[in-house]
């Protein structure tokens, strides 16, 4: 960790971060303002994040992370473009959807490059699983989006298979980077590069919500 990400951790904590077991009406209300709701789940060192922050600056945008460097670099580019857009949650992303936004119709959901968990003895850690997918489905608003990727193709092809099992998706983009333009541009990030490297395909997979889901009936 840098000097100044732990100054940040330090200083910025109670600027940025909520808690996890804060209310969600609370976290809903922790902007002061209206807007759309967009969530990224483990944004690393937070540059993708403060992009969408930058680009989107009327929308209310939370982001999930347990890495505590990231979390502090992600709030020393807050502090440094004087964004109030962004709140932080440090813990996993289940316990916060249940409880912190429990309420919250979320507009879009990204998870970019996600631990792949290549053996398969660790499959079962994979962030995107049948129950987790449903937990994310349940707190998107009709027609909210749903943006993963990766540069793991066995990985994307696990993705591909937990997203088409789930009733309530309809896919928008199921392709690999190289189709990904217009409304699907986004920073690259670290691990991205670092597949593009290795000689990796980049998968970007886009769900929506059905409009009338069952999850709402």
């Amino acid at each position: 960790m840098t000097v100044g990400q732990a100054r940040a951790l330090d200083e910025l904590t109670d600027r940025y971060c909520l808690p996890v077991d804060l209310e969600p009406s609370a976290a809903e209300n922790a902007f002061g303002r209206p807007g759309p709701i967009g969530l990224e789940i483990g944004f690393g060192m937070g540059q993708a994040l403060l992009r969408w922050a930058v680009e989107r600056p009327e929308w209310n945008l939370f982001g999930i992370e347990v890495y505590q460097p990231g979390i502090g670099s992600l709030m020393l580019g807050l502090e440094r473009d004087q964004l109030t857009n962004v709140r932080i949650f440090e813990a996993p992303a289940e316990d916060v959807l249940a409880n912190s936004l429990g309420g919250a119709e979320i507009d879009e959901v990204r998870i970019f490059f996600p631990d792949p968990w290549p053996k398969k003895r660790h499959h079962k850690r994979r962030l995107i699983q049948a129950d987790f997918v449903a937990l994310l489905v349940d707190k998107l608003r009709p027609e909210g989006r749903l943006w993963l990727a990766t540069d793991w193709e066995p990985y994307a092809r696990w993705m591909l298979n937990v997203l088409e099992a789930q009733s309530d998706l309809v896919t928008e983009l199921a392709a690999g980077r190289e189709l990904s333009d217009g409304p699907y541009q986004r920073l690259e990030t670290r691990f991205e590069a670092r597949g593009k490297r290795l000689g990796h395909r980049v998968w970007d997979l886009v769900y929506y919500k059905k409009r009338c889901s069952t999850a709402s009936r």
